[in-house]
């Protein structure tokens, strides 16, 4: 008598969590209502398939395996990535990724209590992405970049160390251009596993500007970094009668970071440049 009873009593404290993970505890959010909203609005843009994070965050099946560090990460503002001190200046940007302290709580407090899902029917309408390599400048400015230049090929292996590959190319222009928005990314929908982080440096001898008056001589505003890509750069637009110059024979010194994505990936990367018509044959920089 003393076995089956205690075999009762065992499967009665079993039964207890499966009956109230069926009945969400009053005041502890859910996946379905309040957590996937804030990952649709802040993370989804990295955290879904073939996109540059390492995991998608699109359904509670996805995110459930990932609650604690989710909650971790949150919690210290490790992510989002926004690297602004919540305390201490300007705090309204546009495009702001950042959490409010509400969705930290949230997040904290859902996962902190069993990361519950919740009823099925409170999920959110899917977020569409594109599913290619769009120009995010392509609609403002009427079009695709006036020019791409893009780095080697390149494969990573999978399984390798991580590598940083600095190799130079040619601007491709022909005559004094001033550019007015440039933005970069991977060249491939696979290439955003292995790249963690491209940048372009502007090489070129800005002595014939100052001889056509495009520039001043004390200005230096052209050579140095051009252009980065890392996660939630989506690109540079000049201030309105401003550019940056570029002149025949400038060149690009990429040095772009790349990381084992499990599998051999090749790639490029590629910087789209957005230029001023012709005829506007100074920027007032």
């Amino acid at each position: 008598g003393r076995v089956v009873s205690g075999a009762i009593g065992m499967f009665g404290l079993l039964a207890l969590p499966a009956t109230l993970s069926a009945q969400t505890a009053a005041g502890v959010p859910t996946f379905t209502k309040d957590v996937a909203p804030i990952f649709q609005n802040k993370c989804e843009s990295c955290h879904r398939p073939d996109s540059i994070a390492p995991m998608s965050l699109q359904t509670y099946e996805e995110a459930r395996p990932w609650a604690r560090s989710i909650r971790d990460r949150v919690a210290s503002r490790n992510m989002p990535p926004w690297h602004i001190d919540p305390n201490v200046g300007i705090q309204h940007y546009q495009n702001d990724r950042s959490l409010t302290q509400k969705e930290i709580d949230t997040i904290v407090k859902w996962a902190s209590n069993g990361a519950p899902q919740g009823d099925p029917k409170d999920m959110p309408v899917p977020v569409k992405w594109s599913d290619g390599n769009d120009w995010a400048y392509a609609k403002k400015f009427g079009g695709p970049p006036d020019l791409i230049v893009r780095s080697p090929k390149y494969k990573q292996k999978g399984g390798a160390m991580d590598a940083w590959y600095k190799p130079v190319v040619d601007a491709g222009v022909t005559e004094p251009r001033w550019v007015r928005a440039i933005e970069m990314r991977p060249g491939t929908i696979k290439g955003r596993k292995i790249t963690h982080h491209a940048l372009a440096y502007l090489l070129q001898d800005e002595k014939e500007a100052v001889a056509q008056g495009l520039i001043s001589a004390d200005n230096d505003s052209g050579a140095g970094l051009f252009m980065e890509w890392a996660v939630n750069k989506e690109g540079e637009i000049m201030r309105p009668n401003t550019g940056k110059l570029l002149m025949p024979g400038a060149k690009f010194r990429w040095d772009i970071h790349y990381s084992d994505g499990g599998e051999d990936i090749e790639d490029v990367v590629e910087m789209g440049i957005y230029l001023y018509p012709k005829e506007i044959g100074r920027a007032h920089v």
